[in-house]
């Protein structure tokens, strides 16, 4: 069973954390982000480590505690260097830009999709790649998975917007169906 819950979670350099009644705080001068802990954990700060208990010896305790120890570490970890998600986008005409705080997609529809770019994600665009950045992993994943839906990527020519690092597997088409004849 893993252990990770009862192993503190440490501050890195540079990043401030608060603790403000169930929610632990991690600021620097990328942003902030935050965590809600769930009933049943507390947290303490020391120094330059945070511990969290749990009241119970439950299974579902264990479990959330190692959970949040996981979650507090990213934050830090985020807050500290940023997050990125990268997505490739490829068809003829496939066009994105930015226009007044939000993400303006032409992927072959008869209109252009516009996504508004939620408060502390930053966007680029660079040739056929859409960037976004923030402090925040779950933010920032949840809205490259909404750019990622306006066009799923399409398994025989592969167009369509993927992940940078996702593979498609493309299908042969019907003209690489063999014939046999009798």
């Amino acid at each position: 069973m893993s252990r990770i819950g009862k192993r503190p979670v440490k501050i890195l350099e540079g990043v401030t954390v608060s603790l403000e009644g169930s929610k632990v705080f991690a600021r620097t001068s990328l942003g902030e982000a935050f965590f809600v802990l769930p009933k049943g954990i507390t947290a303490e700060i020391g120094n330059e480590l945070i511990y969290l208990k749990k009241s119970g010896d439950s299974k579902i305790l264990k479990a959330c505690q190692g959970t949040s120890a996981r979650m507090i570490g990213n934050i830090i970890l985020d807050v500290k260097n940023g997050y990125k998600k990268t997505l490739d986008f490829k068809g003829t005409g496939y066009r994105a830009k930015i226009e007044n705080n939000a993400i303006v997609l032409n992927m072959g529809y008869s209109h252009d999709i516009s996504l508004n770019i939620p408060k502390g994600i930053a966007v680029n665009i660079v040739k056929n790649k859409i960037i976004v950045e923030g402090v925040d992993r779950i933010l920032v994943g949840q809205f490259a998975a909404t750019i990622r839906d306006v066009r799923l990527p399409e398994v025989y020519k592969g167009k369509g917007i993927k992940y940078e690092a996702e593979i498609i597997k493309k299908k042969a088409g019907k003209s690489a169906q063999v014939t046999t004849g009798k």
